[in-house]
C-alpha cells in the first residue's frame, strides 16, 4: 500500500514536471517574443511622443512577466530570485517614469532575459515532456512498429531481425526512460532557474550600490540615535532634574524651618509641590516626545488625528490603512508628520494644512501639504534631514515639492508590511 502511494506520488510529480515545462514553453514563445518585439518598438517610437506613455506600459508588463518567473524558479526548482529594481520615485510627469525605468539596469536585464529565454525556454521546457513521451513510444510503440518498419538498434537492422529481444528490449529501456524522465526533468527547470537567475538577479554592481547605502543609512541612523539620546539627557538635566534636585533643597530648609518657622515651611513645601508638578509635566512631555503613549493606544491614525487637533491651523486629515505596521515603522511615520506640521506652523505661513495616509503596494505612503509661501528645501534645513535619515533607516524615501509661492506637498514612503485590520473610521477632519 506504501509502495502504491510512493510510486503514484511519483508519477504525479512526473506529470507536474512535464506540464511546468510545457508552461515555459507557452511562455518563452506566447509572452516572451510579442513583449520583446512591444518593447523595442515603443523605444524606437520615444521621438514620436506616443512611446513616453507606452514603455512604462509595456516595462511593467515586462516586470509582471519576469517577477512570475522569480516566484515559479523559487516554488518549482528552490532557486530565489531576488527583485533589483530601484523604488519608483515620487511625485512626477510622465519623462521622471520614463527616465526611471530606462535608467534602472534591471530593465534591460530584462529585456535580455526576455530575448533570450525565446530559444532557451522553449529547449528547455519541451525536453522533460520529451524523454517522458519517448519512453513511453518505447514502451507501446517501438516494439510493434519494429515488426513491421524499420525501428532498429543497429543502422539498418529492423528490431524483428533480434526476434523476442527485440519486442522486450524497447519496452525495458523506453519503462526506464519514462522513469528517469522524471528526475531529469525536474533538474532540466532547475537549469531555466539558474539560467533566469544569472540575468534576472541584481547585478554586482546593484548589490555593491545596495551595501553603500545600508552602510550610509547605518551610520546616519546611528548618528540620529546618538543626537536624540543627547537631547533626552540634555532635557533631563536642564528641567526635571534641575526641578528635582530644586524640589530637595526646599524640602530640606522646610524641615530645618518647620520647629522655628512653620510658615516659612509651609511656603518652602508648597513650592516644592509646585516644583514637582512641574518636573512631572516635563517628564511626560520627554516621554510623549519618545513615543507618544496615543501611537502606542490608537496606531497612526489616531496619534496622527491627535496631533493635528494640537496644530493652531485647520488640517485635512485622511487616512485610509487597512491595519497597523510595525512598532518602529509606525514612530518613524508619526514622528516624520510631526516634523511637517511643525515645519508648517514655523515657516509656511500658510492658513490650512492636509494629511492623507495610505497603504499601497507595500509601502506606507504619507503626503503633508500646506498653502503656504513654498520654497522648502530639505539641504537647508535640519530637520528634513533628519526626517530623510529616520526614514532611510527603513528604506524610506521623501520627495519636496515646494516652488516660490506654493503650496508645498511632501511626499513620504515606508516600505512595510500591515498586521491585523483595524475598525476604526478611515477618514475626516482634524
Amino acid at each position: 500500500m506504501v509502495d502504491d502511494e510512493r510510486g503514484g506520488a511519483f508519477v504525479r510529480a512526473g506529470l507536474l514536471t512535464c506540464l511546468r515545462g510545457l508552461v515555459q514553453v507557452v511562455l518563452a514563445q506566447a509572452v516572451c517574443i510579442p513583449l520583446f518585439i512591444l518593447l523595442v518598438l515603443s523605444i524606437a517610437f520615444i521621438p514620436l511622443g506616443i512611446g513616453i506613455l507606452l514603455v512604462p506600459v509595456v516595462v511593467q508588463a515586462m516586470r509582471a512577466l519576469t517577477n512570475t518567473q522569480r516566484l515559479w524558479a523559487a516554488e518549482w526548482s528552490g532557486v530565489p530570485i531576488p527583485v533589483p529594481y530601484r523604488p519608483e520615485p515620487a511625485g512626477g510627469g510622465p519623462f521622471r517614469r520614463l527616465w526611471w525605468l530606462l535608467s534602472d539596469p534591471a530593465t534591460w536585464r530584462d529585456l535580455l532575459w526576455t530575448l533570450v529565454n525565446i530559444p532557451v525556454g522553449l529547449l528547455l521546457g519541451l525536453l522533460p515532456a520529451a524523454l517522458f513521451v519517448y519512453g513511453l513510444e518505447g514502451i507501446f510503440l517501438a516494439p510493434w512498429l519494429g515488426q513491421i518498419t524499420f525501428y532498429g538498434w543497429g543502422p539498418f537492422w529492423p528490431l524483428e531481425a533480434w526476434g523476442p529481444i527485440g519486442i522486450v528490449a524497447p519496452m525495458v529501456l523506453g519503462a526506464a526512460l519514462t522513469a528517469v524522465s522524471f528526475p531529469v526533468g525536474a533538474r532540466i527547470l532547475k537549469g531555466h532557474a539558474l539560467f533566469s537567475r544569472t540575468l534576472l538577479a541584481p547585478a554586482r554592481t546593484a548589490l555593491a550600490e545596495r551595501v553603500r547605502e545600508l552602510t550610509e543609512t547605518r551610520s546616519e541612523t546611528v548618528d540620529a540615535s546618538a543626537a536624540e539620546l543627547r537631547r533626552i539627557e540634555r532635557d533631563l538635566h536642564d528641567g526635571a532634574q534641575a526641578r528635582l534636585v530644586a524640589l530637595s533643597m526646599n524640602i530640606g530648609l522646610a524641615e530645618e524651618l518647620m520647629k522655628h518657622d512653620p510658615k516659612a515651611a509651609s511656603e518652602l513645601l508648597a513650592e516644592a509641590r509646585e516644583a514637582g508638578g512641574k518636573a512631572l509635566t516635563e517628564l511626560r512631555d520627554l516621554v510623549r516626545g519618545i513615543h507618544p503613549p496615543v501611537l502606542a493606544e490608537r496606531g497612526v491614525d489616531g496619534a496622527v488625528r491627535a496631533l493635528a487637533l494640537s496644530v493652531p491651523l485647520p488640517v485635512d486629515v485622511r487616512i485610509d490603512l487597512p491595519g497597523r505596521p510595525s512598532a518602529p515603522v509606525e514612530s518613524a511615520a508619526y514622528f516624520a508628520v510631526a516634523e511637517m506640521l511643525a515645519n508648517i506652523v514655523k515657516h509656511s505661513g500658510s492658513g490650512r494644512a492636509w494629511i492623507q495616509i495610505e497603504y499601497s503596494a507595500g509601502r506606507l505612503v504619507m503626503m503633508v501639504g500646506d498653502d503656504g509661501v513654498g520654497g522648502a528645501d530639505p539641504s537647508r534645513g535640519s530637520g528634513m534631514r533628519g526626517i530623510e535619515r529616520r526614514l532611510a533607516a527603513f528604506d524610506g524615501t521623501m520627495a519636496v515639492t515646494s516652488p516660490q509661492g506654493g503650496p508645498t506637498i511632501v511626499t513620504m514612503e515606508l516600505p512595510c508590511a500591515l498586521s491585523s485590520p483595524r475598525t476604526s473610521p478611515s477618514s475626516g477632519t482634524g
